[in-house]
Parts: structure tokens; sequence; C-alpha cells
């Protein structure tokens, strides 16, 4: 009754301004069970890795390629999809570092995995607000042609797509305040200039390899066919894998453990370029400090869901570790790293608290019920508030200035 309740409020109270209509071309959810069981029927098992990625990105029956799976109509909720506040305060912390660069241009800001762009239209409207849109473009990283053409809609006056196979990017468009922008489907494909990258709900949807502590070891966790047709099941690998042999650290000490490669990759492009071109990035996520376990899970609706039922109809997710991502980013002095510190903190330090009372002072009732949700389940340490943590990037270069002025929202 009570999580039915949340729904309801979810719903009534979840932003409503970006209102572009695009067709629910759904793909073939079945197609990705039958491609699974048959590849592990012919080659054996796969590592949990190689699922997610199936599962999540496959072109023809992928969870995010097909269908809007963010807000109360679909299976999780996000804090840009609260209210405005949150990606206010992302855009006031973006300002703030980049005025202590001396804000160089031309420069971009790179968004991770957009979402429905609803972040990004809080952010563009801030910068504009402080008379910052000048010789700036926005590049977006989005493996899901569905959600970019959400996106488009919600950013651009007009979008078209690039039919050319030499382009770096696959789309491009125009936003309301003649900002350029571009689609990417890869971050290595983005321009190599000055940028401000974030990153919010992007980590923890990547793929991960999953490993248990036996008497032989650590073993990796492998996903195999059921004893019935169209059924998976988690095994134990019998020897090493080539990823319990790289990833496992000599001084790790947990009965489970989680590592995402992906994750370490895309750190160690953004410390590089950080230190190459200039730039800043915020990382926004769930995830623990090298304490987590077992935190692989799926949810369907709000509500959660075996991953290895109906594949391709749920999302998969796990929790980001945040002392693995910032120990890789620091490697080679590249780049300074601050955080991790939790949501409710650095959003407060941000001057959340303030910008909601200048909103709820020419708020209707209606809307001023909706500030106080978002409001509350972006900072209540029992919602988002302590799940949720920011880590910042910037480069080492920086370090006189930023002892001096410390990196807001994180001192």
């Amino acid at each position: 009754m009570q999580f039915t309740r949340f729904l309801l409020r979810l719903k009534q109270f979840t932003r409503a301004y970006n209102t572009v209509k695009i067709q629910n071309n759904v793909g073939d959810a079945n197609l990705i069970t039958k491609q699974l069981y048959n590849r592990i029927k012919a080659t054996g098992p796969i590592t949990l890795a190689d699922y997610m990625k199936e599962v999540l990105v496959n072109p023809l029956g992928g969870f995010y390629m097909h269908k809007d799976v963010f807000g109360s109509g679909g299976d999780f909720i996000t804090s840009p999809e609260l209210n405005q506040m949150f990606g206010e305060m992302i855009a006031v912390w973006c300002i703030n570092e980049w005025s202590k660069t001396g804000c160089p241009k031309p420069f971009q800001i790179v968004e991770l995995g957009p979402g429905r762009g609803s972040l990004m239209q809080d952010v563009l409207r801030v910068f504009k607000h402080f008379q910052s849109l000048d010789s700036c473009s926005l590049s977006l990283v989005e493996v899901s042609p569905y959600l970019s053409n959400i996106q488009a809609g919600a950013l651009c006056t007009q979008f078209n797509d690039i039919n050319n196979n030499s382009s770096s990017y696959y789309k491009e468009g125009k936003s309301v305040d003649g900002v350029p922008v571009r689609w990417y489907r890869s971050i290595e494909d983005v321009p190599e200039i000055f940028s401000i990258v974030i990153a919010h709900e992007f980590f923890d949807a990547l793929p991960i390899h999953k490993f248990l502590k036996t008497e032989n070891g650590y073993r990796e966790i492998l996903i195999d066919i059921g004893e019935k047709e169209g059924c998976f099941r988690y095994i134990i690998a019998r020897n090493d894998t080539p990823a319990s042999r790289t990833f496992i650290k000599q001084s790790e000490t947990r009965n489970h453990l989680e590592v995402c490669p992906d994750g370490l990759v895309i750190v160690q492009t953004l410390a590089s370029r950080l230190e190459s071109f200039g730039g800043l990035a915020l990382i926004a996520d769930y995830g623990h400090l090298g304490e987590g376990t077992d935190t692989f899970r799926a949810f369907k609706k709000h509500k959660l869901h075996d991953p290895l039922v109906q594949p391709g109809t749920a999302d998969l997710t796990a929790d980001v570790d945040f002392a693995n991502l910032k120990q890789v980013a620091l490697e080679g002095d590249k780049v300074l790293a601050f955080g991790p510190v939790l949501q409710r903190d650095f959003l407060m330090k941000m001057g959340i608290e303030h910008r909601f009372k200048s909103l709820e002072k020419n708020a209707s009732k209606t809307q001023l019920e909706a500030l106080k949700f978002g409001y509350e389940m972006m900072l209540d340490e029992k919602q988002m508030g302590k799940r949720f943590k920011f880590l910042s990037l910037l480069p080492a270069v920086l370090k006189k200035i930023l002892d001096k002025y410390p990196v807001a929202g994180f001192s």
C-alpha cells in the first residue's frame, strides 16, 4: 500500500515540461531470450558483462533501444525528472568551476547517457541565464537511437540524422538558443576540446563482471542456460577466467565483488582528456566506497525484478564502485579527484535550500507540493540523499587554484 501511494505521488509530481511524443517502437523482447539461449547452448556459458550488453543495448530488442524507460510511466525515476532544481545545482557547479579556469572558449558540454534530455534542458537554461552559451556546443553520448530522438525533441528546434559512415556523430541539431548539438556513440568520438563533462546515472548501467571467493580462490560467476528452454541460471566458473586473472587485486578480501571494466576505461579516458585539453567532470550515481558486494539487480515498472527472467524487459544495474573509479582516475597524476560525497551534502552545499525557498514564493499549491516532493526525495537519506554520491575530476594543473578556492560542493 505504501509503495502504491508513492507511485501515485510520483506520477502526479514528476516534471511535465518535456512533452515530445514519439511512437513506441518496442523491439522483440523474446528475440533477446532466443539469441542468448542459442548462443550459450552453442558456445557455453557467458560472462555477466556479455549478458548485460546483450540485454541492454542489443539493436533489435535491447532494453534501452526501443522505448522510454524513464519517469513514472517507465521503469525507474531519476533526480532530473523530479524537478528543475537538481539540474540547476549541477549547472551552477559547472559554471563555478569553469570560471576558475578562466572560462576558456570554445568549449563543449558533454553528457554521458542523457536520458530524456531533462538534465541538459536545465543546465542550458542556467548557462543562458549567466550569458555563458557563447562559443558553446553540446555533445551527447548515447547508444540508443530511440532515446536520442527523445533528447532531440526536448532540446532542439531542428535536428536530423547523419547517414554517413565516415562521420563520428550520427545525429545533429540546434538548441532553442542556437547551441550546436551532436550525438555520439562513444566518448572516444567526442571532439577533443575543453569539456564540461556530466555523467548522471550512467556508470551504474555499464556491464560488470561478478566474482565469488571460493576455497580455490576467486571464481567468476557466469550465465548458463537453465533446465527449461529459454531459462537461465548462474553458475560458478570451475577455473580462472580472463576477467578473474585481470581484475582481482591481491589485497581483495570481500567474499563477493563486482568489477566494471568499461567504467574504468571511461574514467581513464576522461582523465587523459582533462589533462590534455582542459575541462572538468562531474559523476553522480548510486554506489559505494569499495565495500559493496552483491548489488546486481533488475528493475521493471519501479519494482525489483529477476535479472534472468524475460531479459530485455527490465533495467539491469549495479552499484558504482566509487573507490575503484577514483583510484583509476588518479593514476598518472593527470587529474585531481574530489569526493565522493553524499548527494544530500552536495546539493545542500550548492544552495538547493535557497533555490527551493525562492521557487516556493511564486508557486501555486500544486506546484509547491511537487517542489516539496522532489526536494525531499532528492535529499532524504532513506531515498536518494545518501544512496547517491558525487565525484568530481579536474586537471592536476589547477591544484594551486583549487587549494585557494576549494571545489564547490566538496569542501
